[in-house]
């Protein structure tokens, strides 16, 4: 009999917490019957840690196997600098829920430590009873034995050969010609350590930043124009943005949203930057509207003042999606194929149809031809008001139902000190409308929606995937994009079952 110590990260805002507490408490008493089940003595530290001295406080100097509670969204940090330094096992498990989404704090959880050198293993469930699922208890026990969980890999493919591309040939030169310059508004967002690489590795695979403080937004957005936030609404509406106005959410708050994204544009412009990593959350929520709508149009080559082209945003400031938005939208217009990138979390999924299909869901930086898969217009963008309980300011999202189609997707990611390039295949589907309604309305309505089979199974993706973060592009470049992220110095991995 060992004992194990069980705690909870939490998020730092005090709202989602309590909300979450049912949940939380629900899949603490699972867990707690799995462990006992199993014969070893569970120890539960019963408070949420909620920043990271909480971590620091509860988890320095504490010998016992430690198990992490995932069941709702919480920060990277709440777990990592309680553990860093230390080298007992550590377990993240999570339950498997799209309403509360336990799996996408224990993946972007697990990137930071890996990120950091931390060992660590994972364990998944969509169980209610965990003592039902043998798959889980087999690892748990193997965990519980010996201190890490062996996974099936696969799915982890060995790099195809260095390859000869003219495509990735003439890209490699105009980025060395002239190196894409990210700018920063801010920090990665809600400590997502493991998505900010820093100016010394971005170096070494020929990409710089620069950073803005995200408060500079306020006092630019002084300087625009009335004019503009009115001719920016005009078009908006006039390309086909449907508006789901009510209680607070008025065309105001739109207005706003756009005096926001005219601001990005100026900064744009005057620091001659080619792509944005826009730090959202937390910093701003009370002093703007969420920047959701600005970055949807950002991503979209139908957008006010355009030039025709998008301009690559990488929501929550995170570069490991920033870096292959860019590549991917180099390689998606050296192909003739229409440039868009869109950036989602990886919310959940299920089976359809015989295959695995993960929904792919995120408040920010999906551009609207996902939605339409027509350059020219801005239909089938929803704008509703982001949930007040995490917003305190209205503002809209920029939602839509993504199109069918094949798909290539990437994601950057720190192992330790090196950068490396996940590359997959996958083919967006189209669901039946009561399934995408059930799915939809069992996450988060408000924000765009992709159905995805990203050629992985569930549980690869849970073991072996290191963000909770991925970067979507319609079209096949898979091969062009393995050979562009190696040629400029990143590891790659191809993930791949098919």
């Amino acid at each position: 009999m060992a004992r194990i110590t069980m705690f909870l990260p939490g998020d730092y805002r005090p709202v989602p917490n309590s909300l979450a507490q049912p949940n939380v408490r629900a899949f603490v008493a699972a867990l707690t019957k799995a462990v006992t089940h199993l014969g070893h003595q569970p120890r539960l530290i019963d408070k949420f840690l909620s920043t990271p001295g909480d971590a620091i406080d509860a988890l320095s100097g504490n010998d016992d196997p430690l198990i992490g509670v995932y069941s709702h969204w919480v920060y990277g940090p709440h777990t990592t600098d309680g553990v860093v330094g230390s080298d007992n096992p550590l377990l993240l498990a999570s339950n498997f829920d799209g309403t509360w989404p336990g799996l996408v704090g224990l993946l972007n959880t697990g990137a930071c430590l890996t990120s950091l050198g931390r060992k660590h293993s994972r364990l998944w469930s969509e169980k209610k009873d965990l003592t039902t699922d043998d798959a889980f208890m087999a690892r748990l026990d193997q965990w519980a034995r010996t201190g890490s969980i062996d996974y099936d890999e696969g799915c982890i493919r060995r790099t195809p050969r260095a390859r000869q591309s003219a495509i990735v040939d003439r890209i490699v030169a105009d980025m060395r010609k002239k190196r894409p310059l990210l700018m920063m508004f801010g920090d990665t967002s809600m400590g997502m350590i493991n998505g900010y690489f820093g100016p010394q590795r971005l170096a070494k695979v020929g990409f710089s930043e620069h950073k803005v403080d995200q408060a500079w937004i306020i006092e630019q957005g002084k300087q625009v124009k009335d004019e503009r936030v009115r001719d920016a609404l005009k078009f908006v509406k006039d390309k086909g943005v449907e508006f789901h106005y009510g209680g607070d959410f008025t065309e105001d708050a739109t207005k706003g949203q756009l005096r926001e994204y005219c601001a990005a544009l100026d900064f744009l412009q005057e620091f001659r930057a080619d792509c944005i990593g826009w730090q959202y959350q937390l910093g701003l929520i009370r002093s703007l509207p969420p920047s959701d709508f600005a970055e949807g149009l950002l991503n979209s080559s139908c957008r006010p003042e355009s030039n025709g082209r998008t301009i690559v945003c990488s929501t929550e400031a995170d570069q490991g999606n920033a870096l292959p938005m860019e590549m991917l939208k180099r390689l998606l217009i050296a192909h003739g194929l229409h440039e868009s990138v869109a950036f989602h979390d990886v919310r959940w999924g299920d089976e359809h149809d015989g295959r695995f299909v993960w929904l792919l869901l995120n408040s920010g930086s999906a551009g609207a031809y996902a939605f339409n898969h027509d350059p020219d217009t801005l239909k089938g963008v929803h704008s509703y008001r982001q949930p007040p309980a995490y917003f305190p300011i209205p503002g809209g999202t920029f939602a839509g139902e993504s199109l069918p189609g094949k798909i290539t997707w990437a994601r950057g990611w720190l192992d330790g000190d090196e950068l490396v390039m996940d590359v997959g295949r996958g083919e967006v589907v189209k669901l039946p409308p009561h399934v995408r309604d059930a799915w939809w309305n069992g996450t988060t309505r408000e924000w765009p929606f992709m159905a995805a089979d990203l050629g992985i199974t569930r549980d690869d993706l849970m073991a072996h995937y290191q963000s909770n973060h991925v970067a979507v592009a319609y079209g096949d470049v898979f091969n062009d994009m393995v050979e562009l992220s190696r040629r400029l110095g990143f590891r790659v991995r191809v993930l791949q079952r098919k």
